[in-house]
């Protein structure tokens, strides 16, 4: 690889970005590709990048060309330190993700809680800057407060995180919707707010709520579109 192509990619990996980089086969010649809009070969390079796996495909031309996907490790950030967080984080590390919890209730964010989580006794608006949520970050609100909640979303959002969920009924989010408009967030951005949070498999008991929450995580990251 040659020097220059190495030091685009590791700008790119440093700020969090998808990269692939194309390799034509047998014959070696490499390209960084960031973004594959437009490219001859997007859309087989956003096949690699929603499955997260480099692999080999074969052009319209009948070339061979090797496509090493590196993409950056997925985040779940979670707001409220409640009974679904302590099922949901380490079901999310078990998957890959790097999870990070807020609740400035210190009742509830305590260690012995969440043990070996990344855990910020904070409000969100202090919190949340620095973890820079991004578009590889997973966003749950989980508190039922909308003083915790809400700036939590807003900042979700703004940040363009791929997932963005609320725990809640729909009266519940109705309600949030009116409270997110009068604060200037865009209808189309609060519409991406997956509330009830989690896929509707009957989910009960907070272990329940947890799977569903990250099977709706997984399906956004994955699957092309609108999970």
């Amino acid at each position: 690889m040659k020097l220059s192509l190495l030091s685009e990619l590791n700008a790119a990996r440093a700020a969090r970005k998808a990269a692939t980089v194309a390799t034509n086969l047998p014959g070696g010649e490499q390209r960084l590709i960031l973004n594959p809009a437009g490219d001859p070969l997007e859309e087989p390079v956003r096949a690699a990048l929603r499955a997260g796996k480099s692999r080999t495909i074969a052009t319209a031309a009948g070339d061979e060309v090797f496509l090493a996907v590196h993409m950056p490790a997925p985040r779940l950030v979670i707001v409220g330190a409640v009974h679904v967080s302590q099922a949901l984080a380490p079901m999310a590390e078990a998957l890959g993700h790097r999870v990070a919890i807020v609740d400035p209730r210190t009742a509830f964010a305590t260690p012995d809680r969440f043990p070996e989580i990344d855990l910020r006794a904070e409000w969100p608006e202090v919190a949340l800057p620095d973890l820079v949520l991004d578009p590889f970050t997973a966003f749950a609100a989980l508190t039922h407060d909308p003083k915790i909640d809400d700036p939590g979303l807003i900042e979700a959002l703004r940040a363009g995180c791929y997932y963005v969920g609320a725990l809640g009924s729909r009266k519940t989010h109705a309600a949030r919707r009116e409270r997110l408009l009068a604060a200037g967030v865009p209808p189309a951005e609060i519409d991406r707010i997956r509330a009830p949070i989690g896929l509707p498999i009957g989910a009960a008991s907070p272990g329940e709520i947890a799977l569903s929450i990250l099977a709706e995580i997984t399906a956004a990251l994955r699957l092309p579109g609108p999970a």
